[in-house]
């Protein structure tokens, strides 16, 4: 169970590049600097405000559901930003991707420690934190290529899409909810 709950993990990894490319389409669509800050420091701000409320939705829903659910708030952000282009908006789309980073990030770990012998527990997380790390970077690069050659929209609907890909699998593999 543990390599199907992990290669779903850094398959979605592997679209998921750097929260720059979300602050490089702002500044592309005339953000000014000061307001893009804004932004990222309102996104951190939801983001760990939401991190309590998202471990107590996950002990009540279980973690599949949790994370699964933030995968589709990742799906309406990378989905929605490339169609908006107000600040206010922006705002509204930086919130929600607050509360799935809230809902994805410590779940995510919490599956992994969940599946493994407790013994292994450690040496699961970390096998998953290094592989994560590759595909963040392999992700990135694909995401300058993407940007670079096609332009932003294409990035990330197809981050979008990515991200609905794994929401399948995840739905179709069994994990232990809890």
């Amino acid at each position: 169970m543990y390599r199907q709950v992990v290669s779903g993990l850094l398959c979605f990894a592997l679209v998921n590049s750097s929260d720059v490319f979300l602050l490089l389409l702002l500044k592309a669509r005339g953000v000014s600097d000061l307001h893009l800050i804004m932004v990222y420091m309102f996104y951190n701000l939801c983001y760990a405000a939401f991190a309590f409320p998202a471990g107590i939705i996950s002990d009540r829903i279980g973690l599949k559901n949790t994370f699964i659910a933030g995968l589709l708030l990742f799906v309406i952000v990378y989905g929605g930003i490339s169609f908006v282009n107000t600040l206010p908006l922006f705002l509204i789309l930086f919130g929600v991707y607050g509360l799935y980073a809230a809902m994805t990030e410590g779940v995510s770990k919490a599956m992994i420690s969940n599946i493994s012998d407790n013994k292994d527990t450690a040496t699961a997380i970390g096998t998953y934190s290094a592989f994560s790390s590759i595909m963040a970077l392999l992700a990135s690069s694909l995401a300058g290529f993407i940007w670079f050659t096609f332009g932003a929209k294409p990035l990330f609907i197809f981050s979008a899409i990515g991200a609905s890909l794994t929401i399948i699998y995840m739905l179709i593999v069994k994990i232990n909810n809890h």
